[in-house]
Formats: C-alpha cells, sequence, structure tokens
C-alpha cells in the first residue's frame, strides 16, 4: 500500500479550467476558499466537490466569480496567473524597507506595581537600570542605518518618563543624525502618565511627539490592575490624557487595553470607558505569556476560548454602537479586515510571515541588548537569551539581521511551510509568533492544535468574515473601520 496516489490521480481531467491554488474552511453549514492572495468566496460543499472534480459549469455563477477571483483559469484567463503574481509581490512589498519600528529601552525603573506586567520592573530608584548616552547614541545610530524609510522611536520601561533626560538626548541625536539622511522620522512614548509633567508636555509638544498609554477600564478595574502608591492609576491617567490633549492635540494620546480575569466579566464597561474619555476605538488585547503575568500566575488566570467570548460579546457591542449614529472600532477587528479586505497589509507586527521579530520591530534594551521584539526582551528578563539578537557594543546592522539567531526562528515559523498552517484557509491573514511559541511550548513553530495564539486567529478570522458576509449593514460599517 503506498502512502501517496499516483500523480495522475490530481491531474484535472476536465481541460475547461484550470485550478488555481486555493484553501478551504467550513464556517457555520459554509464552505470558506481563500487564494494565495487572500480573495475569498463563500460557497457549498457541492459546488466544492465539482470545482475539484473538474464538472464545475462554466455557464455558472459560481464558475464565473471564482474565475473573476482567481481561484480558477480557463483560455479567455490565461493572465489570472500573472495577476496574481502581481498582487502576491504587493502583498510582500513592506519586507523590502526593514525595519521602522525601534524600541528603546530607557529604563526600568516604574511606580507602578501591575501584577500582569510582562516586564521584569525594577523600582523607581535604581538608576543602574537606566540607559546611558552612550549606549542610546549608538542605538540611534543603528536605527538610522537600516533601510526603512520611516523610522519611529518609541520610548519604552519600566516608565521612560523617569529617564527623561536620556529621552531628550535621543530626540536631539536622531534629528541631528538624521538630518544629513532625511528620513521621515517620529516619536512616541508609552508611559503610564503617572508621572507626567507640563514641561515633559511643553517638551512634546516642541518636538511633535506622541504619547501612548494604559487604559483598562473605568476607575475600579484600572486601578486593580495597575496598582501604585495611593491607589490612584486611573486618576492619573484620565488626568494625563486631558492635559496631552490640551498641550498636544485630541488626537496626540492612544491608550491600550490588557484582559485580565477581571476584565472579563464585561467588555461592554471598558468599551464604555473608551467612549467616555473620547477615544475613536480600542483594542480588545488579550494576556501576554511574559514576566509578571507568568510569576503572578496572571497569564493562566483564563485560557484562549474566554477571551474569545469576551471579545464576541465586546464586538457585538461596539457593532451596536455604531449602528446607533456613533463611529467606534475594535482596532484588531479593524487590521484583520485590512488585510482581508485591501491589498494593502497593515504591517501589524503578530500578523505577520515572514514573523514581525526584528524585520517588523526592535528593541535596544537599557544595557545596549538587542532583541528581536518587545516579548524577547521579556522572556530574557525571565533567564531566556534565545531572542537577543545582538550588542550594541559590537554588532553592526548587517551583523544583526543576517545572524542566525535572527534568521532561524524566521525560517522555522514561517506560515507558507509550517504544518497545519499551510493548509489552513486563513494563512494568507495569519501571521507567526516564534517568541510566543516558543515561550509555551520551547520550539519556534509551536504546536498549532494546542496553541492559544492559532486558536485565537483562526476563531477571529472565522467569525469576522461570516459576520461581514452575512449582514449588509456589519459589512458598511466594517468598511468604514479601514477607510
Amino acid at each position: 500500500m503506498t502512502k501517496f496516489q499516483k500523480q495522475n490521480f490530481f491531474q484535472n481531467t476536465n481541460e475547461s479550467y484550470e485550478l488555481l491554488p486555493f484553501r478551504f474552511a467550513r464556517i457555520n453549514g459554509r464552505v470558506l476558499l481563500t487564494n494565495l492572495v487572500g480573495e475569498y468566496f463563500f460557497t457549498k460543499d457541492e459546488v466544492l466537490k465539482s470545482l475539484v472534480d473538474g464538472t464545475l459549469p462554466n455557464d455558472s455563477d459560481d464558475y464565473l466569480n471564482l474565475r473573476s477571483l482567481h481561484f480558477i483559469c480557463d483560455d479567455q484567463t490565461q493572465s489570472a496567473k500573472q495577476l496574481l503574481g502581481i498582487k502576491t509581490r504587493t502583498k510582500l512589498s513592506n519586507y523590502s524597507n526593514l525595519t521602522s519600528l525601534h524600541m528603546f529601552v530607557i529604563s526600568l525603573r516604574c511606580e507602578h506595581s501591575c501584577p500582569y506586567c510582562q516586564v521584569s520592573r525594577q523600582s523607581d530608584d535604581k538608576l543602574a537600570f537606566d540607559m546611558s548616552y552612550e549606549t542610546a547614541s549608538k542605538a540611534v545610530d543603528f536605527a538610522l542605518s537600516g533601510p526603512s524609510p520611516r523610522i519611529k522611536i518609541e520610548f519604552q520601561g519600566g516608565e521612560p518618563l523617569l529617564n527623561f533626560d536620556t529621552l531628550k538626548f535621543i530626540v536631539h541625536d536622531a534629528k541631528e543624525k538624521n538630518e544629513a539622511i532625511g528620513k521621515d522620522l517620529s516619536f512616541v512614548i508609552a508611559t503610564n502618565l503617572a508621572v507626567i509633567t507640563d514641561e515633559i508636555l511643553d517638551y512634546c509638544k516642541l518636538h511633535d511627539i506622541e504619547i501612548s498609554t494604559s487604559l483598562d477600564g473605568p476607575a475600579s478595574l484600572h486601578n486593580h490592575n495597575r496598582p501604585r502608591p495611593g491607589n490612584n492609576s486611573y486618576e492619573l491617567a484620565t488626568e494625563g490624557i486631558k492635559k496631552v490633549r490640551e498641550k498636544l492635540g485630541f488626537d496626540k494620546v492612544n491608550a491600550l487595553m490588557t484582559t485580565t480575569d477581571k476584565s472579563l466579566d464585561d467588555p461592554r464597561i471598558i468599551i464604555d470607558e473608551y467612549l467616555k474619555q473620547g477615544f475613536s476605538g480600542i483594542f480588545l488585547r488579550p494576556l501576554s505569556p511574559y514576566g509578571f503575568a507568568i510569576k503572578t500566575k496572571k497569564y493562566n488566570a483564563y485560557g484562549s476560548k474566554k477571551w474569545f467570548e469576551f471579545y464576541k460579546t465586546g464586538l457585538e457591542y461596539i457593532l451596536e454602537i455604531n449602528k446607533s449614529g456613533v463611529h467606534f472600532r475594535e482596532f484588531y477587528s479593524a487590521t484583520i479586515l485590512k488585510k482581508i479586505l485591501t491589498l494593502k497589509d497593515p504591517g501589524y507586527v503578530d500578523l505577520r510571515s515572514p514573523a514581525g521579530i526584528g524585520i517588523g520591530g526592535i528593541v535596544y534594551n537599557y544595557d545596549g541588548k538587542i532583541f528581536a521584539s518587545d516579548e524577547g526582551r521579556m522572556l530574557a528578563e525571565m533567564g531566556d537569551n534565545t531572542f537577543e539578537i545582538g550588542n550594541l557594543a559590537t554588532d553592526n546592522f548587517k551583523d544583526v539581521f543576517l545572524s542566525d539567531k535572527l534568521l532561524d526562528p524566521l525560517e522555522q515559523s514561517m506560515t507558507t511551510s509550517a504544518p497545519r498552517c499551510s493548509e489552513c484557509a486563513f494563512e494568507q491573514y495569519c501571521g507567526a509568533d516564534p517568541v510566543f511559541h516558543y515561550a509555551t511550548t520551547g520550539d519556534f513553530l509551536g504546536k498549532k492544535a494546542e496553541s492559544d495564539f492559532c486558536y485565537r486567529n483562526y476563531n477571529t478570522f472565522s467569525h469576522l468574515l461570516d459576520t461581514y458576509d452575512s449582514n449588509l449593514e456589519t459589512r458598511s460599517i466594517f468598511e468604514s473601520w479601514i477607510n
């Protein structure tokens, strides 16, 4: 008994059309077909069977739709292969301009003590955990030496504002060096806003620096998730948001929430808080398995199934808000929909293959160590240096990006060749996350059947496509999110 059928078993005996590569999945009684560039088509089982058998009538609506979407080609559409190639190159064009996001960890000091924190923070008086000017200058040189025409420097911590002098040094150094290079240079500070001052805001206004902060929900939830002396993290965050808008402009601050076990009860109160604070959307993101989130057992407090139910409830509520006339987005959904409905890849690091580590964003630690991602840095704080890919004291851009420490996880986690990923109907929309899978399984590829990453994305993609395709009013709302 042979393991595989003979070659002629797979050959189309009907010469009227030729199958182009596609994958399929069954969703709520329908069959979803997706092609190499993510174009999709919902149909029935009997249509799929006749399509594969080579007996699909060439005068049927299904035939004409599948031909126009590059699932099949015939004598009239031999250019379909060339068009498919052009679309594929367009979707992958971003990869030639690595890397645009450069994260500077300028201090590990922080006055918060969040139990879900992914970082091994230090108390706010330990100056040994601040980035020096010398290290900062080398990081600026490294960031500007890459091929990307756009460079975003993101200041992280700990709380980066506790090392504001080094932050100012980096801004001036980067601007001065960039005068001769001419890249599109921008800055953002990831801060809890607890220590922000008028002086800091005046500086941010002068240099057009944006603010990214955390808001986990209303006061009771935010203060529970993000404890600090005085138990007033919510009050400081919301007052800080107000100050940033007054000084820098309404759109110069954005917020992220993290879903903890305490968040799962009702996503609507979190969404209402974002509406109350005047934000145009929310990212219903799950907890990650790093740092204090593991030490305090917060990561295992709920599984991906509970998060997905939380997400679905939240998305349904957000759609109701939009139907009432208020434009409000769920940003993760909007990112996925942009990948599905357009040829423009939004560049979201967690939905890229090759993976976004290194080539999507890179991290310079306070001590000069270079990490493939922020999650890789967090893993190192737990004692595992697998994703430490260089050091500013010894390595240049070429050394780091051609090193096996970066190329191995990229190669091993490629979704186009990974088991189960390569045959998944959502492979074109999804991405590889070798850091997550290594952290949870000890392997860059991971065990797809048991992966929380795969469960979340597979079900999210299924839900969004089914919802988009089943309701015209929802379709219009989704399309407004990506336009």
